[in-house]
């Protein structure tokens, strides 16, 4: 018998269209685009173990765009943390880590840093909290890295402003301590700040960027960093097994998003931001109240099993997909969406998408 969230998922994926996320693909499509790619750049061969070919042009091209001396492509973000936050710790004599408790790797990793690396976390921000200069005052002795996750998405994609940013990033300098960017989402962060992608990268020694995300690839993240460090993190990355005999689709995959998504990411905020006014005229409470990037969270007073039964009916019944799976939260009574809009918003008006939603949510 199929759980509630597999009838979910099932219902979403049999749409034509959808609010929610990247615009639908084949897998035939995303090759297809793949080697028209590969005849533009007149990439002809395959990397080996991540030398050459399109890893190699992918890393250069993260490189520059971020102001980065080097670019070290990974499998996943996971790994490409880890092995980042270990050459700094290696470096400085330490584990201590400041870092937010809402970050990736303390909620989203099944205690891995810790069991692997040995990493002491020390909390540098609680809850819906931005880290700022005040709060990594406030973390005594000694540290490995400081870490800061640009936008913090468990607390809904919430960013520090560019002052408390600039002034994080000073208060590390001034402790002689590598400030690390989680910046899964740093392509949609580039929109709200409005800088260049290398002046936010220049207030960090390292930056972890996905590509499956913003850029829409089937998998895969980089490292970018000075030279002085892309030697250690290429070595831990082979430890840690990163290095796949062939890591040319995921770079075929970032290439491709690096030129069809990233020109988007401001479109991608304006209907966001649209759609979040929209929802909160309907009685809906989008948080933030204007999102910081193109992902938000939604709370309404209603049962999300409920609310996720008459979504999958009217997905059933139209074939699109208005919103991903609710999910109850902290408050008895309500429940909560995390919605990611990206090229697949584009097609709908934002204000009939949340009157429409706002009736399925009301019941």
């Amino acid at each position: 018998m199929s759980t509630d969230a597999e009838r979910f998922a099932a219902a979403a994926l049999a749409c034509d269209g959808s609010v929610h996320w990247h615009a639908r693909r084949t897998p035939a499509e995303e090759l297809a685009a793949w080697s028209a790619l590969c005849d533009e750049l007149g990439i002809d061969g395959w990397d080996t173990y991540g030398e050459g070919g399109a890893v190699e042009r992918l890393e250069a091209e993260v490189a520059e765009l971020l102001g980065k001396d080097a670019g070290i492509a990974f499998p996943s973000g996971i790994m490409a943390q880890q092995c980042a936050l270990r050459v700094w710790c290696d470096a400085h004599g330490t584990r201590r880590v400041a870092i937010p408790d809402l970050a990736h790797p303390l909620v989203h990793e099944e205690d891995g840093p810790r069991r692997l690396h040995g990493f002491a976390f020390e909390h540098l921000t609680t809850g819906r909290e931005v880290a700022t200069a005040a709060r990594l005052d406030a973390v005594p002795g000694r540290l490995g890295a400081v870490v800061a996750e640009l936008p913090l998405r468990d607390a809904g994609c919430i960013l520090p402003t560019w002052d408390e940013l600039t002034g994080l990033a000073a208060a590390a300098r001034q402790r002689g301590t590598p400030l690390h960017l989680d910046g899964a989402r740093l392509w949609e962060c580039q929109a709200s700040y409005r800088r260049p992608h290398a002046e936010i990268a220049a207030q960090a020694d390292s930056v972890y960027v996905s590509l499956y995300k913003g850029l829409g690839a089937p998998a895969g993240a980089l490292v970018a960093c000075g030279a002085g460090a892309a030697d250690e993190v290429r070595l831990w990355r082979r430890r840690m097994g990163g290095t796949l005999y062939r890591m040319t689709p995921l770079a075929l995959g970032g290439l491709v998003g690096m030129r069809r998504e990233l020109p988007r990411m401001a479109e991608y905020l304006a209907w966001a931001r649209a759609f979040a006014a929209a929802l909160s005229a309907q009685g809906l409470r989008p948080f933030p109240q204007v999102p910081h990037i193109s992902t938000f969270l939604v709370y309404a007073d209603a049962d999300a099993d409920a609310v996720n039964a008459r979504l999958i009916a009217d997905m059933t019944s139209c074939g699109m997909q208005l919103s991903p799976r609710w999910r109850p939260a902290d408050a008895p009574g309500t429940a909560v969406a995390e919605f990611a809009v990206y090229g697949a918003a584009q097609a709908h008006d934002p204000a009939a998408a949340a009157a429409r939603l706002a009736a399925i949510v009301a019941g």
